[in-house]
């Protein structure tokens, strides 16, 4: 059983806590079309500057397992301000990197420090309200925070065009002295009350209580494949766009922003059927979508009738039902064990980015990324659904 109430007397505005989880994956995306331009003023080779991104997605997932626990023996508070901080001044060094090794660097610490608020955010929802209420916060927070990778790159390119590449980690810094404005003045301390001391012993200790957890670990392993394993197709779509369905290179875009906003569209449906079914009837039926859509793909590529239309339905079908499943997973996993929500949260996210990298790196074998991309998705979904059955019943 999970306990379902909330640390009292605390609140936090939602809008302010999409704003710390949007800060950490906005820096993954914003500086992607600006690596040409860095790479010739810093004169370095394209694979330097495409480590400024591989150790950002490193620094997200590692970052993630500490603050989790930390928050939850020091403080929600205190644990977010010196993450935000680290982000803060970690980008005035990308912008002022003298080299592409001082920019690497400086990129990983941005990360470790971003991704406190990618955790802490959804702890204070938990903290703060009872399971249900928290699924439809965390829906309506994740529909504010998909807006990242779908303006990320039209606004790093703007920037990076006009006033040189520099000024994406200037924005970032102005961002980052927001959140920890918004921290010192607007955010509570949320942290139940019942949370252990802050020694190395307990940090631990929390940490194999989780994944001794059949519950927690089927809900981290399902949510991982329900979600995250969407990256196989982000990796090969322009392959399978432009040159297996010779689309024009411009339009990749375009496509792939009609994936977010089906992700977009199931927040908001998950919102609304959370108010009315319950959480683990919507977790698994969203992931059921899921999995009927990753098979019509696979089905019309191995039929060889994969066409642009039968793949963007597909994908968006894939999507949506990602997108109301994602919310409930969440919430479910880290109310396993109300007394270290914070720690739940951390290993949750480090689940959900090792999955997507896994799902990302199998995407690209082979000679038919179309193909790989589908039964990476197909087989993740089937995963995920029995991790799901499994981690219900344990929780029972």
């Amino acid at each position: 059983m999970t306990d379902s109430r909330p640390t009292p007397g605390a609140s936090a505005p939602l809008w302010g806590l999409a704003l710390l989880t949007f800060s950490g994956t906005l820096a993954m995306h914003i500086f992607v079309p600006a690596l040409a331009l860095a790479g010739d003023d810093l004169n370095a080779s394209a694979s330097a500057m495409q480590m400024t991104v591989s150790l950002y997605i490193l620094g997200l997932a590692v970052g993630q397992l500490v603050y989790g626990p930390l928050s939850d023996h020091f403080g929600r508070r205190p644990v977010l301000m010196v993450g935000l901080g680290l982000y803060t001044l970690a980008g005035l060094a990308a912008a002022l990197a003298p080299e592409a090794k001082a920019l690497i660097a400086a990129r990983l610490f941005q990360a470790l420090g971003g991704c406190a608020g990618l955790t802490l955010a959804r702890a204070i929802v938990r903290d703060t309200t009872a399971p249900r209420e928290a699924a439809q916060r965390l829906a309506m927070m994740n529909l504010m925070v998909t807006l990242g990778p779908g303006i990320a790159p039209i606004l790093g390119g703007l920037l990076a065009n006009e006033l040189g590449w520099r000024w994406i980690f200037y924005l970032l810094v102005g961002l980052g002295v927001a959140n920890v404005l918004f921290t010192w003045r607007r955010l509570p301390e949320t942290r139940p009350r019942d949370s252990g001391g802050g020694n190395v012993k307990t940090l631990v200790r929390d940490y194999q209580a989780l994944l001794r957890s059949p519950a927690f670990l089927g809900f981290a392993l399902g949510g991982g494949c329900a979600t995250t394993s969407v990256y196989a197709f982000i990796s090969a779509a322009p392959f399978v766009f432009v040159d297996q369905l010779q689309v024009p290179a411009e339009h990749v875009g375009l496509y792939l922003a009609l994936l977010v906003s089906g992700m977009s569209m199931g927040n908001v449906f998950a919102s609304r059927l959370l108010a009315r079914f319950p959480m683990r009837t919507v977790l698994m039926r969203a992931n059921q979508v899921s999995v009927l859509a990753a098979f019509v793909f696979l089905g019309a590529v191995l039929s060889e009738h994969l066409s642009l239309t039968v793949l963007l339905l597909s994908l968006f079908v894939f999507a949506t039902g990602l997108g109301i499943a994602a919310p409930a997973t969440l919430t479910e996993a880290i109310s396993v064990m109300p007394s270290v929500t914070g720690s739940a949260s951390g290993l949750y996210g480090f689940t959900q980015m090792a999955i997507g990298a896994l799902c990302s790196a199998l995407a690209v074998l082979g000679d038919d990324p179309a193909l790989a991309a589908a039964v990476v998705l197909a087989s993740a979904g089937v995963i995920g659904q029995i991790a799901f059955h499994i981690a219900l019943r344990s929780s029972e």
